[in-house]
């Protein structure tokens, strides 16, 4: 007999893989054990070589479907388990200095075999709101130490039952070693104000069926929960969350109940069925024909869906009958509710009431949000469901990135891999900064990973910035938009250098002014500057960006002269009249006297331009509003491009905006209408970035081309821009893992921090 010792690194705890491993040997014939240790899986087996082999193969290609299997190692071991005691699972143990990171499972929604036993009526789990197995249920949310075990999750205060126990200990059942298991008798409760289970649900779903507010407890955190087919209840809930337009995402029942809804193409079924259940966003279906109330998307072509996550979602839905708004519990720039006593504090005044239940949340985890552009996802928020699984990132020594402002992330990598932590929200106040700090020492202590350097950015004025430069270790500063480009770039595993085309609104340049719009040459390790977009004063700061009406003004009364005159007054004219005049004149002078004018290359403000001058947008009341405005006014229309120039500047390629928005406004002048001009603008500035690139190939570039910055989260310009850069035979690639905008900086901070020690050495 021959006695080997196995070693399995990857997400291989709390997804079944102890159990699988079971049922592996005893099918092989093998005797041996398995254990959790620290954050891996290891035991012995003794048996015959070629069983022995025949079992590793399957434990790297036969895995349970929530397991990443990244390595399995074999070693003999002499002092084997003796033959014939068959196999066990024993007790997980921390084993001392971790061999390297570990891995974290995500949390997965409700899988169809516990849907089945949630709706059977002969189960004893029917009707159990909190209902899970080892392929499903609660994982990052509820962990708080390794290796994965009950003791040491959220889980611990619910002693399994005698029913339980026994499933939890039979290798047959689906429910071995599955960590969260639980049932009406000794899982956790719902809750509502003193009632309680059945009762509870019945008060919440009437709540909502009256057009009240329901603030729910989930899997991450405090959702808020109203009928989305009712436009007062939708009113009231952005009223009193003070959010005025944003969009509100919907659970459906269903791919069926999608479908009535939106377009669902196959990889948007795919990522709704998925384990990770993100909202994803969909064109939505017209208005005639959707029972959406309006307030739910107000002026958007696509509406963002998502099936149940949960058996609760599961049963709320079937006793209101309808389709939900399921929203973030928390008041707008504030971060999600994840305990009981904050959420009643934080969500007075919104909530009608509370659905609760007494298992705590330990990490805060808001709803994954992606979008598709064809087959291709883009990751828009990465959190429940998607965080914190690593992802792959060239890395040795540990670094960490600590972000950037909006849409904030941290990412802590070591050994080969990257973990990227759950979205935080945007660093504007303490209490985020708060989240941050809570979301960084969970994610460090749990992976293990212990950073020795800090990757930030170069914005003196970012919170993560300033934590950054407050720490006692070594740091690097890495430019904005190389960390975008740099992001994507490593996702794909790109070494060598690459163009990078990073879109944004704002972000500090190497040189102390603002881009936004850049073509970089670059590698993970540093960039060059190649192209860029004219810049245009942003009147007022940051008052600029709230009020797109500003920008646009900064565009025609100071944009970057670049040998073509600004637009006609004639032309310009009726924008202006529309606009205060003392406010106009008040800008004029801000401008002229370059007072508070700070002046930016920037894509995403030249879209708020466009979107002003064509009166769809003068102020906005959330990020990126105007171009999600413009590209809902664009919709599939076909239309001619605008003309567009690029110039020689400073030894740059630059893409003058004058000639365009020029010929914006005569066309708005003649008569043409608003959506035709707005797909007008996204076709030129796809053609414009062709033509940037292409120059910047001509003149030795490379011919891979990473695309980055939020503004290629819009399906259109990210569609046209692609095809284009195709059609020159270039490579090109976008994030698809990690989210394309802001919340991707930090894995990008993370990746050039790594390259940088790699260079250097």
């Amino acid at each position: 007999m021959n006695c080997r010792h196995f070693h399995v690194d990857g997400v291989v705890q709390g997804v079944g893989f102890r159990p699988f491993v079971y049922r592996t040997a005893a099918e092989l014939g093998l005797d041996g054990w398995v254990a959790n240790v620290d954050g891996h899986v290891e035991g012995e087996v003794t048996g015959a070589a070629v069983a022995i082999e025949e079992f590793a193969d399957r434990l790297r290609t036969c895995a349970p479907a929530l397991a990443r299997v990244r390595r399995v190692r074999l070693a003999d071991s002499p002092a084997g388990p003796p033959y014939g005691r068959g196999f066990h699972v024993r007790r997980s143990a921390p084993g001392g200095a971790a061999p390297g990171p570990r891995d974290l499972p995500p949390d997965a929604a409700i899988c169809d075999a516990c849907l089945r036993e949630l709706y059977d009526p002969h189960d004893r789990r029917h009707r159990y709101p909190f209902i899970n197995c080892t392929d499903c249920g609660p994982r990052a949310t509820i962990i708080e130490d390794l290796p994965y075990d009950r003791v040491r999750t959220t889980m611990r205060r619910f002693p399994l039952c005698a029913a339980c126990a026994a499933e939890y200990h039979d290798p047959g059942d689906r429910r071995f070693h599955a960590e969260p298991v639980a049932c009406p008798v000794c899982g956790p409760r719902l809750a509502w104000e003193r009632l309680r289970e059945e009762d509870a649900l019945r008060a919440a779903a009437e709540t909502v069926d009256s057009g009240g507010i329901v603030a729910l407890k989930g899997l991450g955190g405090f959702q808020l929960v109203c009928d989305a087919t009712d436009e007062r209840a939708v009113a009231e809930l952005r009223r009193r969350k003070d959010r005025p337009a944003k969009p509100l995402a919907v659970m459906v029942r269903d791919l069926a109940g999608a479908a009535r809804l939106a377009r669902v193409g196959d990889a948007e079924r795919r990522a709704l069925t998925s384990p990770a259940r993100p909202v994803v966003l969909l064109a939505r279906r017209p208005r005639g024909r959707s029972p959406l109330a309006p307030g739910v998307h107000p002026g958007l072509s696509d509406v963002g869906l998502f099936l149940p996550t949960t058996g609760l979602h599961h049963l709320l839905l079937d006793e209101v009958g309808r389709p939900l708004v399921v929203t973030s519990g928390n008041r707008s720039g504030e971060p999600i509710a994840v305990d009981d006593a904050e959420a009643r504090t934080a969500l007075s005044g919104i909530a009608d009431g509370f659905l609760t239940h007494d298992r705590p949340i330990r990490s805060r985890y808001d709803d994954s949000v992606v979008r598709f552009a064809g087959r291709s996802r883009v990751t828009v928020r990465r959190a429940r469901g998607l965080a914190p699984a690593a992802l792959p990132l060239p890395v040795g020594e540990p670094v960490a990135g600590v972000g950037a402002q909006l849409k904030h992330t941290v990412t802590l990598a070591a050994a080969g891999r990257a973990h990227l932590g759950p979205h935080t929200g945007d660093l504007a106040d303490l209490a985020t900064h708060e989240a941050f700090l809570a979301a960084y020492d969970q994610l460090r202590r749990l992976t293990g990973i212990e950073p020795r350097i800090l990757a930030h950015d170069l914005h003196p004025g970012y919170l993560s910035t300033q934590w950054a430069q407050a720490q006692p270790l070594p740091r690097t500063a890495v430019q904005h938009h190389h960390a975008h480009v740099a992001a994507c770039a490593a996702e794909h595993g790109v070494r060598g250098p690459f163009l990078g085309v990073a879109y944004d609104g704002l972000g500090l340049g190497d040189d102390g002014t603002l881009w936004g719009g850049e073509i970089l040459l670059a590698t993970l390790r540093g960039f060059r500057r190649v192209g860029r977009f004219a810049t245009a004063p942003l009147p007022g700061g940051e008052a600029a960006v709230r009020h797109p009406c500003r920008t646009a003004l900064g565009q025609l009364l100071g944009g970057e002269r670049l040998g073509c005159p600004p637009p006609p007054v004639e032309l310009s004219r009726p924008f202006t009249d529309r606009l205060d005049p003392g406010g106009v004149a008040a800008v004029r002078t801000m401008i002229d006297r370059e007072v508070n004018c700070p002046r930016a290359s920037s894509a995403g403000r030249l879209f708020d331009t466009v979107a002003a001058l064509l009166g769809i947008a003068d102020r906005i009341t959330y990020e990126g509003e105007a171009a999600v405005r413009l590209e809902a006014a664009a919709g599939d229309i076909h239309a001619a491009p605008l003309p567009h120039r690029l110039v020689r500047a400073d030894g740059l390629w630059v893409y003058d905006t004058v000639p365009t928005l020029t010929a914006l406004l005569a066309r708005l002048h003649d008569g043409e209408r608003v959506g035709p001009l707005a797909a007008a603008f996204h076709l030129t500035l796809a053609i414009a970035t062709a033509d940037l690139v292409g120059r910047a190939v001509s003149e030795g570039g490379p011919r891979t081309v990473c695309l980055g910055g939020g503004c290629f989260v819009n399906r259109r310009l990210l569609t046209e821009t692609r095809r284009r850069l195709r059609a020159q035979g270039l490579r090109v690639l976008v994030g698809g893992e990690v989210p394309v905008g802001d919340g991707g900086i930090s894995f990008g901070q993370a990746a050039v921090a790594a390259a940088r020690i790699t260079g250097e050495r």
